[in-house]
């Protein structure tokens, strides 16, 4: 059974740092694409970054986020990483950790993790 949680979450000030974790169980990330998407209030869910199989990756098509997260992968924890350094307000949002199989292309989700940027 494939299982993802994500920590890290909580409540930072505008222009601070937060790292949010995603770790894995039941299926080895390496092998898989991973991501994060977030939620706003009242929004659809969105992409922010994803992380390939061999290591590459991807971020949203804007500037909201390019230059300020970033994506890991460590495959010895079995774990996907966000880095956000920063952060702005309109980031707030519940962000969840995704993968997508290999192949397959079945899809899995985490149960979120809330960021609040105060400003």
């Amino acid at each position: 059974q494939v299982r993802l949680v994500e920590s890290g979450g909580g409540l930072v000030q505008a222009g601070g740092s937060l790292r949010l974790s995603c770790t894995a169980s039941g299926i080895i990330v390496s092998h898989n694409t991973m991501g994060w998407y977030r939620q706003r209030p009242g929004e659809q869910r969105e992409l922010v970054a994803k992380i390939f199989s061999f290591g590459t990756t991807d971020y949203a098509d804007s500037d909201s986020v390019k230059g300020r997260f970033t994506i890991s992968r460590d495959n010895a924890k079995n774990a996907v990483y966000l880095q956000m350094n920063s952060v702005k307000p309109e980031d707030t949002a519940v962000y969840y950790c995704y993968l997508k199989t290999f192949g397959s292309g079945n899809e899995y989700w985490g149960q979120g993790t809330q960021v609040t940027v105060s400003s």
